[in-house]
């Protein structure tokens, strides 16, 4: 399985990380690799490919429409083009230049993550709300997103992520829908429970993006994009190739039903250009998932954890916590090291597990605190458990 990075002199990983697009995300299963192959020896006009993606995608989230992204980043970026633009195709040349149009988010201040760069980059000027005045977060009050919303507001950027102190979705998108506001949530690692599929559509989000290289074991470099299909529609005409004369143009029809003037240029989103590979892999991935017995394959998680802890057992001066409760979206191990007592840190543990061959992958979130975390989404045969307990004991065996 390694011969092709061995010929390039690329180290492979065995992943206990979980699914970090770092390390790639997830292994794709057969099925998907197959369709993926068989996409790649046919063409098809693109169009017509992420209109047929749109609708499997709308069914298996309630949306009225989806489409197929590159990734779930691309999403955040394609979905506020849509709010800011919407279908003008003047708006659509002119970004990231937003002069003159909508060009604000608001977004909760605890909220706030690295990720947003992906909105920032349409050209908008993100608008923090909450915890105004105070040196430490507070819950946001729901008049203070009120009062941010403008007529300058594109839409309301929802984020899923351990933020107690933040308005719930359903409280923001009635606030931002009152003043006929969009909400886009960024659900890209919101997957398991497979319930989250619909929950945020159900909440009335108005776009909500999710990975398709992580839970679903899509092709890395894709993602969903589901939600009002007027901002689908906006997402299409500023991401496919648009190199086409009005009278040939596919869907012409938009201009004889003067839905827009004309066809806009290339977009902000054709540098993140989906192809048909991806697209099938993609929809195949996730009827997969929507196939799976989720029960049963999160008790072969459970069982790949308590397995982990179980052999890691012993280690002298390391606690073993195997995380596997029902509120644990991914069942993982936990190793807390006495550091001073075992004589390495926890980041130099990272860093010597990173320096074998293979390398070994842990998480690292928790290792300035001395803690080590294992995630065994990704450990797929017997050989990768055995080598990763293998190293972990070698690390963290005092001389």
């Amino acid at each position: 399985m390694s011969a092709v990075y061995d010929d390039l002199g690329v180290c492979t990983v065995i992943n206990a990380a979980g699914t970090l697009t770092r390390l790639g995300g997830s292994r794709m299963p057969p099925e998907v690799l197959a369709a993926m192959a068989a996409a790649s020896q046919s063409f098809v006009r693109i169009e017509d490919l992420q209109v047929a993606a749109g609708r499997f995608i709308a069914a298996a989230t309630g949306a009225e429409d989806g489409y197929v992204t590159a990734g779930a980043a691309a999403g955040l970026l394609l979905g506020t083009a849509a709010c800011v633009a919407g279908l003008d195709p003047a708006a659509m040349d002119r970004l990231p230049d937003t002069r003159g149009l909508k060009n604000e988010v608001v977004v909760q201040r605890v909220h706030r993550n690295s990720y947003d760069h992906a909105v920032r980059t349409v050209g908008i000027r993100l608008v923090e709300v909450g915890g105004l005045g105070h040196p430490t977060p507070r819950p946001t009050e729901p008049w203070e997103l009120a009062a941010a919303i403008t007529r300058r507001t594109a839409c309301v950027l929802w984020p899923v992520m351990a933020a107690p102190d933040a308005l719930p979705l359903t409280t923001v998108t009635q606030i931002a829908h009152d003043h006929d506001v969009p909400v886009l949530v960024d659900a890209a690692a919101a997957l398991p429970p497979p319930e989250n599929l619909r929950r945020f559509i159900t909440e009335g989000a108005d776009l909500v993006t999710f990975s398709g290289g992580k839970a679903l074991r899509g092709p890395q470099a894709s993602g969903i994009l589901a939600g009002r299909a007027d901002l689908i529609r906006s997402v299409a005409l500023q991401h496919q190739d648009m190199d086409v004369l009005p009278e040939t143009w596919t869907w012409r029809h938009l201009l004889e039903q003067g839905v827009v003037a004309g066809p806009p240029g290339q977009g902000i989103g054709r540098v993140a250009k989906v192809g048909r590979e991806e697209v099938v892999g993609l929809v195949t991935a996730l009827q997969r998932y929507l196939a799976l017995d989720h029960d049963a394959e999160r008790q072969r998680l459970v069982a790949r954890a308590r397995r982990l802890a179980s052999d890691l057992a012993g280690l002298r001066h390391v606690t073993v916590t195997a995380l596997d409760g029902p509120e644990e979206r991914f069942p993982s191990v936990r190793l807390d090291l006495d550091e001073p007592r075992l004589g390495i840190t926890a980041i130099a543990a990272v860093n010597a597990l990173a320096a074998g061959d293979p390398i070994i992958a842990v998480g690292q979130g928790m290792a300035p605190q001395g803690s080590l975390l294992l995630n065994p989404f990704n450990l797929d045969t017997a050989d990768e458990m055995t080598t990763v307990v293998r190293r972990l004991r070698e690390v963290l065996t005092p001389p």
